[in-house]
């Protein structure tokens, strides 16, 4: 079983992607930015990174998973010397859960507001 999920970004139509695609008992969500209606929310590493956690608990919802089916964690920094700011927010979600976790530290993004994006990994047990 394949299963698509959006969320009716104009990105997702222009670029051709799907913000979470299910297959089977697993669901694979792409980078999420901390956009928001007004354009970017948070001005540093921890706020994007707690908004966006938000933003992916919608999806993970909206598809019947949750945090905890969490499996793999993926964090993209424009600054990796920030690592601990992102991963304080990330730890509030998932430090119980405790999913495997990337670091990844990359160049600026298309909007030089965004600061971080953030991909998962959640799997239910069959």
């Amino acid at each position: 079983m394949r299963k698509t999920f959006g969320t009716g970004s104009v990105w997702e139509q222009t670029l051709g992607y799907s913000r979470a695609v299910q297959v089977d008992n697993t669901l694979f969500i792409s980078a999420t930015a901390a956009s928001g209606p007004e354009g970017i929310v948070g001005d540093d590493f921890y706020s994007q990174t707690k908004y966006i956690l938000e933003k992916l608990g919608a999806v993970l919802e909206d598809a019947g998973f949750s945090y905890e089916d969490v499996v793999q964690s993926k964090l993209y920094l424009t600054d990796i010397s920030k690592w601990e700011d992102a991963g304080r927010a990330h730890g509030e979600v998932f430090g119980e859960i405790r999913p495997t976790l990337a670091l990844v530290h990359v160049l600026p993004f298309l909007d030089p507001q965004m600061l971080v994006e953030i991909e998962l990994v959640a799997q239910k047990s069959a």
